[in-house]
């Protein structure tokens, strides 16, 4: 009850919301807002007609993102319609701003249909740099997404699948490292068919998982090559096997990756898994198995969730900020898969690193070196900016997606930077 008051306080004092705009330019005297806005503001809008790139020139376009919701999967809390959606979406925005110096507006679209939807962002994507969707239902939100990002020439990027693909791949590939295990040979399984979970399978694949070494399942079981009751996205990834349950499927497998619900890995069902078990329990707010008992169980786990009060959490918030600085950077028109690999590639590398005292006293003054207790940089790593956005930046360059040349403030230390 003390934290449902203190969250309700939060968003309400003292000042209800959680951004805000703020005025970049003089306002003070008759010749201020002349040039602000009439007789002045004309040139800019005649040269934006003549030259559309203008609007990166004279406009916030080019440091502005939209993160867009239609409320249909809300955090863990189901279709709560898209009114309730705008206090996450405000929460979007503050990460944006917060971690990247991005600027970014919440918009919460109330659609009858996925084409209402599709149509409403299209006819208001020209107003940003980029665009973050958000808390869309699985399997809506992959057309949503695939149909946007050919309408629209600016990012469209579905954070509850790309940012927890990214974030879930670094950890991934750094806890195969240290338990010694080869990616090309281990076993994955992945308890969840979500959009997330669908997500992270692919770009794990990208990475060098063999999708035969994978076997994910739904709410029916493993996801097989016998089953028809399959739709397009969880058919991609059936497979001859004999296993059926999640008990068959965890028996000797090397990783296990929760994107499902609360308790769902048992201790016998760890008990089964291969030596130096890797479990990405990252159901939220509660887990697919404690972290405390996974340990009791199998002291050679190496244990990541979705947590902040626990090791190693999968968060978002190492990928998305830092993602769309680097595309904004050099006007990506989208971001593919070399982007995303290469923002993988970044925040593992990061962990590898020597931690800043800063960060260290930031997380209580333990120790954090790479490790099974620390595979994965935290939240409040200043160099998180500079790694991950100038990668992205690179990335787009190199794959011809970028439409300006590569930034001359990188590499960026900190927000003040940009």
């Amino acid at each position: 009850m003390e934290m449902k008051q203190a969250a309700l306080d939060y968003h309400a004092l003292p000042k209800p919301g959680k951004i805000s705009i703020e005025i970049t330019k003089p306002a003070e005297t008759a010749m201020d807002l002349s040039l602000a806005y009439s007789p002045g503001v004309a040139e800019p809008v005649r040269a934006i007609a003549e030259n559309p790139e203008d609007a990166y020139r004279y406009t916030c376009k080019g440091n502005l993102v939209a993160v867009i919701s239609n409320g249909s999967a809300i955090l863990g809390l189901g279709n709560l319609g898209a009114l309730a959606s705008k206090p996450v979406m405000e929460g979007k925005a503050l990460l944006f701003k917060r971690f990247a110096g991005v600027d970014s507006i919440d918009i919460e679209v109330e659609s009858e249909s996925p084409q209402a939807f599709i149509d409403t962002v299209k006819r208001i994507a020209c107003t940003f740099g980029g665009i973050n969707l958000e808390d869309i239902k699985a399997p809506e939100c992959f057309e949503i997404e695939r149909r946007l990002i050919e309408a629209c020439d600016i990012p469209v990027f579905h954070d509850d699948q790309h940012g927890t693909a990214i974030v879930t791949a670094a950890a991934m590939l750094n806890a195969l490292e240290i338990a010694g295990k080869n990616i090309e040979e281990a076993r994955l399984v992945c308890l969840g068919a979500g959009s997330a979970a669908i997500a992270c399978v692919k770009l794990l694949i990208s990475c060098g998982f063999k999708a035969e070494n994978i076997l994910m399942l739904d709410s029916k079981g493993v996801i097989h090559s016998e089953r028809n009751d399959l739709n397009q996205y969880k058919a991609t990834f059936a497979v001859e096997t004999s296993c059926r349950t999640l008990d068959d499927a965890i028996d000797g497998a090397d990783a296990f990756l929760g994107v499902s619900g609360p308790d769902l890995l048992s201790p016998k069902q760890l008990e089964k898994m291969a030596i130096n078990p890797i479990v990405f329990a990252c159901a939220n707010p509660d887990p697919e198995i404690r972290p405390e008992l996974a340990r009791e169980v199998r002291p050679d786990v190496i244990m990541a969730t979705g947590r902040s009060d626990y090791p190693n959490q999968v968060n978002n918030v190492l990928g998305f900020p830092f993602i769309f600085r680097g595309a904004l950077d050099v006007r990506a028109s989208r971001i593919n898969e070399e982007m995303k690999i290469a923002a993988v590639n970044a925040i593992r590398e990061l962990a590898k690193e020597s931690v800043p005292d800063e960060v260290v006293n930031a997380y209580g003054g333990g120790e954090l070196s790479f490790g099974p207790g620390y595979i994965i940089p935290k939240p409040m790593d200043v160099r998180l900016l500079g790694r991950v956005s100038s990668a992205v930046a690179q990335a787009a360059v190199d794959s011809g997606v970028a439409r300006a040349g590569y930034p001359a403030h990188y590499p960026l230390n900190s927000v003040s930077d940009i």
